[in-house]
C-alpha cells in the first residue's frame, strides 16, 4: 500500500483515510511494522493519521500489535502534537492487556499527559491509564494512588469518571 499517496490525496477526507488504512491493516496484520516505519518518518498530521488507523485496527483486533508497536506509541506519547499524543494513548489503551509487564515507560509518559492542557490528551491518557489499572498489573501499587490524585485535581467530570470506573473495577 502506498501510504504517502493516501495521506496526500486531497479527495479523501481524513476519516476515510483512517478507515482505508485500518481496513488494510486488519487484512494485513503482518504489515504493521511497515505502517509504523512510514509513520515514524512522517510529519505530525500524517503520523497522527497512521496512529489513528492503528488505534481503529487494535480496537477490533488487539492481537495485531506487537512489542514494537507498543514501543512506538509509548515514544510518540511525548510528541509535541496533541493529536499524536492522544491517538498513541488510545492505542496503548487497546493493547495494554497484552503487555502487562512492559508498560512502565508508557505509564510514565501517560502520567505526564494526564496534566496536559488539552482535554482530549488528558481524556486519552485517562482511557489508557484506566485500561492499565484494570489489568491489575504490579504497576497498580503506584498507579492507583496516582489516579486517585488525578481525580482530585481533574476539573473535567468526563475524565474523572474514566479513572473512577477503573478504580472501582480493582477495588
Amino acid at each position: 500500500m502506498d501510504f504517502a499517496n493516501i495521506i496526500a490525496d486531497k479527495s479523501i477526507n481524513n476519516k476515510e483515510k483512517v478507515q482505508q488504512l485500518s481496513d488494510w491493516l486488519l487484512e494485513n496484520p503482518g504489515k504493521l511494522k511497515t505502517l509504523l516505519a512510514f509513520a515514524e518518518g512522517a510529519k505530525d498530521p500524517a503520523k497522527a493519521t497512521c496512529i489513528e488507523s492503528v488505534e481503529f485496527a487494535t480496537k477490533q483486533n488487539p492481537g495485531i500489535a506487537d512489542i514494537a508497536c507498543l514501543t512506538f506509541v509509548t515514544e510518540t506519547l511525548t510528541a509535541k502534537a496533541p493529536r499524536v499524543k492522544w491517538e498513541s494513548a488510545k492505542v496503548i489503551g487497546n493493547i495494554a492487556h497484552r503487555f502487562p509487564g512492559k508498560l512502565n515507560e508508557a505509564v510514565k509518559n501517560l502520567l505526564v499527559n494526564s496534566e496536559h492542557e488539552g482535554t482530549v490528551v488528558r481524556w486519552s491518557a485517562a482511557f489508557a491509564l484506566g485500561e492499565i489499572i484494570i489489568t491489575k498489573s504490579p504497576l497498580n501499587k503506584t498507579l492507583v494512588p496516582a489516579a486517585e490524585a488525578i481525580c482530585k485535581r481533574e476539573e473535567k467530570n468526563s475524565i474523572r469518571k474514566i479513572y473512577l470506573a477503573a478504580l472501582k473495577k480493582v477495588s
